[in-house]
């Protein structure tokens, strides 16, 4: 870009903010009742992108026409959007003295923490996601007495007397609704307008973003740029902006907030931010999955094996969430042959690396065992989580082996505290234990035990990235993190149920898929659309974005057809 041009980039930039700032009043003084029609209006129009968008997105990383891998486009692209504008509508339908909390399922840890059932939220939900659920484990102090005084804090204050801001969003290049879900995040809970800056890496989805959200672009309360690293630090400096956000990597915050290279770091040795906005983040880590040893047959080792592959390959393994570390039992007898049969699964994952930089990354990440999967990168696996390993995100085809001796509740008991002393960051851990330790060591039991886990969302039996799609989880590091320590980052996004005092989010899945299921718990979940595995994922996706647009009863049997034969 010229001199010139780079002028009038920022003349524009400065365009935009200006009028932001002229409406952010007007947007914090919106009633409900406008926000639930201003939600419709946007949920319509993301169906009438859904296509264009998740086709688009498919062919920019690098899918053959026609892959059922194009399913995770759909998923985390046009169906996450859609799931999120319903459970906002939920949520501001039953703001009037937080009604919407009142059929929440809540119990009392054995640590006296309150938990809520928070999925399933609805018929839909038990009958689309069958055998999934997910609860909220809340701070602790609250209690059922104080709920609703913490919960939706913003809207506490009346309409005429909120204060509007200007937030400056920094989107994710990854997950395609990444950008448009922390844009909502801000503007319907906290009250402020928005200028979302797209990633470079995904800037092709710039114009379905303008349409799905023309409803907030027209009122002022949202524009969208784009622009490379310079433009980002305009912005992040610029005088009309009042907070910020981000979904990216710690380097990147770290270089907001305290400034680059050597100023950077005497800064934050000295405590002194060079940008002293508030600051939320979403920053991914070195998420780990423990493996429980138990009674596993062989087709619970093919399954779970699947699990795994998936974990670590959703997206071509670009993903904050992704399984980084494999915990092991050292002295399990099936310990082998689990691995044998993850790395058989993977070596028939062929998907490019389409995200810039990985083959540094890869480079830096160390070296281990090569799993060759044909014209795509071979995933490396090293035989024992180095330091480096442990304190770096790999953000790519890679990941690591840690071993443990014991079994049962001493083995758990050792993994976590591992996860917790060694690894960076807090975003998300995965526990895969059979039903029969389980019961083994007792629920309550298990409950003490993974209340010692510090990850914002824990995955028992599934991915905890599952925890991403569901709009009523807050999504984001445990709670405690600071600006000079801040791992996986500061703050939640999604959290539809707005509370604003979640401590962790627990999503369990079935064992087995059904019918095999059924041995172990009701559930009627057949192989899960996001295994990469599914052969008829992308079939599935189409269905059920189409399905959350309309609600047309006759396309459910399509869809379940397609969900069994994966």
């Amino acid at each position: 870009m010229n001199a010139h041009a780079e002028l009038d980039h920022r003349a524009a930039l400065d365009g935009d903010l200006a009028h932001l700032a002229a409406h952010k009043d007007a947007w914090a003084h919106t009633s409900v009742a406008e926000r639930i029609a201003i939600l419709k209006d946007i949920r319509g129009r993301v169906v009438d992108v859904a296509e264009g968008w998740a086709e688009t997105a498919a062919r920019k990383k690098l899918l053959p026409e026609g892959s059922p891998l194009a399913a995770e486009e759909w998923m985390s692209g046009p169906y996450a959007l859609l799931m999120a504008c319903d459970a906002l509508l939920e949520t501001l339908r039953g703001m009037e003295g937080r009604a919407y909390l009142r059929g929440l399922p809540r119990r009392y840890l054995p640590n006296g923490q309150l938990a809520l059932g928070v999925v399933p939220a609805s018929v839909w939900d038990k009958l689309l996601l069958n055998g999934i659920s997910a609860e909220v484990w809340m701070e602790a102090g609250v209690s059922e007495a104080n709920l609703a005084e913490v919960t939706a804090p913003a809207y506490a204050v009346p309409e005429a007397d909120r204060m509007g801001k200007v937030a400056l969003v920094l989107g994710a290049g990854n997950i395609a609704s990444i950008p448009p879900l922390d844009c909502l995040q801000k503007l319907f809970q906290e009250h402020q307008v928005v200028l979302l800056k797209m990633n470079p890496v995904n800037d092709y989805l710039t114009d379905y973003f303008r349409a799905a959200l023309r409803p907030l672009i027209d009122i002022g309360a949202l524009r969208i740029v784009e622009g490379d690293g310079a433009v980002g630090a305009y912005l992040t400096d610029h005088p009309l902006v009042e907070q910020i956000h981000i979904t990216g990597a710690g380097a990147t915050h770290d270089a907001i907030v305290w400034g680059a290279g050597e100023e950077g770091a005497r800064n934050k040795a000295a405590g002194t931010p060079k940008n002293t906005r508030r600051i939320t983040s979403e920053l991914g880590a070195v998420c780990p999955t423990i493996v429980v040893p138990g009674p596993w047959s062989r087709e619970d080792i093919a399954y779970q094996a699947e699990n795994l592959a998936t974990q670590k390959l959703h997206n071509s393994g670009f993903n904050c969430i992704a399984c980084q570390v494999l915990v092991l039992p050292k002295d399990w007898d099936q310990k082998d042959a689990l691995l044998a049969a993850t790395k058989k699964v993977i070596s028939k994952n062929t998907r490019l690396a389409y995200y810039p930089g990985a083959e540094d990354r890869l480079a830096d990440f160390g070296s281990g065992d090569v799993v060759e999967r044909g014209d795509a990168p071979g995933l490396v696996v090293s035989p024992e989580t180095t330091a480096t390993q442990a304190e770096s995100e790999v953000f790519g085809p890679a990941m690591s082996l840690h071993e443990i001796a014991g079994e049962g509740e001493a083995y758990l008991r050792e993994a976590i505290a591992y996860a917790n002393a060694t690894l960076h960051g807090t975003l998300g851990a995965g526990i895969l234990i059979h039903p029969e330790t389980l019961r083994a060591i007792g629920k309550r039991r298990f409950d003490e035990l993974i209340s010692e886990l510090c990850y914002g969302c824990i995955g028992v039996n599934v991915w905890s990235g599952a925890g991403f799609l569901l709009p009523q989880v807050p999504w984001g590091a445990f709670p405690g993190h600071t600006l000079e320590d801040v791992q996986s980052g500061i703050g939640t996004v999604h959290n539809a149920l707005m509370f604003s005092r979640s401590e962790r989010t627990i999503v369990r899945g079935p064992w087995a898929p059904f019918p095999r299921s059924l041995k172990y718990e009701r559930t009627l979940l057949p192989r899960p659309p996001w295994f990469v595995t599914h052969r008829h994922a992308h079939k599935v996706l189409r269905g059920l974005t189409a399905f959350m647009g309309d609600k047309k009863l006759w396309r459910l049997p399509g869809i379940f057809l397609n969900a069994m034969r994966g």
